[in-house]
This record gives C-alpha cells, sequence and structure tokens, in this order.
C-alpha cells in the first residue's frame, strides 16, 4: 500500500533514498566482507527508518543494538549537552561497528558516540549516516572521526523524515522534507 501522507514537500524523494541506502549497504558488504559478523548501532531515535533499511542492504551476519544519546531535546538545533538515555544492551569489546545515523549536525553527539565505543574496547568503528550537514561539523571542529558511509548532504535547514521528527511527529515520512515555513509546522504546535 503505497504511503499517500504528504504534509510538506520532498526534498530528496523515496526512491533516491532507497538506491542510495542500497549503495551504502554493498559499500558495507565489500568494506566487512573478511568478517564473520558486523554489529551495527542505531543512534536512537531518528536512526530507526534509515536502520532497519540499511540492515537489510547488509548482505553478510548482523548483530543490531541500540544507543539514545540525546543532544536536542525539544528543540530545532543541537543544544551541545549530551545525556545518554539508553545504553548497549551487549558488550562490544572486540567487535567491528558501524552505527547507524539520521542526521549528523554539529557532530557533538557523533562524537559522544565514537568515544564511549572506542573505550569499551570495540576492535573497529565506522559511521553510517542518511544526513549530514558538513558546514555546520566543519564550523564546530567537534567531529575528528570521519564519516565513511553518507548517503546525502544537507544543509543548515531543519529536516524531518525517515526517522528524523519535529515535535515527535513525521517520523513516517518515507522521504527527507526540508522545514522552512513556520506555516507547515503550525498543524504540530497544538501540544
Amino acid at each position: 500500500m503505497a504511503n499517500s501522507y504528504q504534509p510538506v514537500p520532498p526534498l530528496i524523494g523515496k526512491e533516491d533514498i532507497e538506491k542510495r541506502i542500497g549503495e551504502l549497504g554493498r559499500q558495507i558488504t565489500a568494506d566487512y566482507a573478511t568478517q564473520s559478523h558486523l554489529r551495527v548501532i542505531g543512534a536512537l531515535r531518528g536512526c530507526f527508518v534509515f536502520m532497519a533499511d540499511l540492515i537489510r542492504a547488509i548482505e553478510m551476519p548482523v548483530k543490531v543494538d541500540f544507543m539514545e544519546i540525546s543532544s536536542y531535546g525539544s528543540a530545532t538545533t543541537s543544544s551541545g549537552n549530551i545525556k545518554i538515555l539508553k545504553d548497549l544492551s551487549d558488550d562490544v569489546h572486540g567487535e567491528h561497528v558501524v552505527i547507524a545515523e539520521d542526521i549528523i549536525d554539529t557532530g557533538l553527539t557523533l562524537q559522544s558516540m565514537i568515544d564511549l565505543l572506542k573505550g569499551r574496547g570495540v576492535t573497529s568503528v565506522e559511521v553510517a549516516t542518511l544526513l549530514i550537514k558538513p558546514k555546520n561539523v566543519a564550523l564546530q571542529r567537534k567531529l575528528i572521526y570521519p564519516v565513511k558511509y553518507r548517503a546525502f548532504e544537507v544543509s543548515d535547514e531543519f529536516v524531518v523524515g525517515m526517522g528524523m521528527d519535529y515535535k515527535g511527529y513525521m517520523r513516517n515520512l518515507p522521504y527527507i522534507a526540508q522545514v522552512t515555513d513556520a506555516q507547515q509546522l503550525k498543524l504540530f504546535d497544538g501540544e
């Protein structure tokens, strides 16, 4: 059944997203072909749609776990204050890890997660992200670890869809939308 719900127009369409995630899955599969398995750790909450599509595109045994580290709260810009809301369920010592992120804004949250995983003795850690805001990352100079698997780059506008939200809404959009008009968000401000 097709999803026709479209409260905001697409910036990056569903078909382009599916194609690019497939390419990332093939690249990850090739890069880890000599390993017996891989652990993909999702950075909750926004990663879950991207991560589900990504792990289905990886053609090797994959273990899955999640962390929730927040720097946004209910705001639309990163606060810079990091808080662990949900930690990993399993020990990751000696594992090859790919972190699945929905969006890298400043890189502060991601860098904290990488540092935490390295401190827990992972063999390797790479990052797969649906979106990255390279200008913000460069300005903050927070991310000292390169992002190997990038699906798309976006500007500094606020985006929703594919797991990313505005006040908890619009995570279910099967595309990425750039929200530039306050009127577009008015429907979701009645809380």
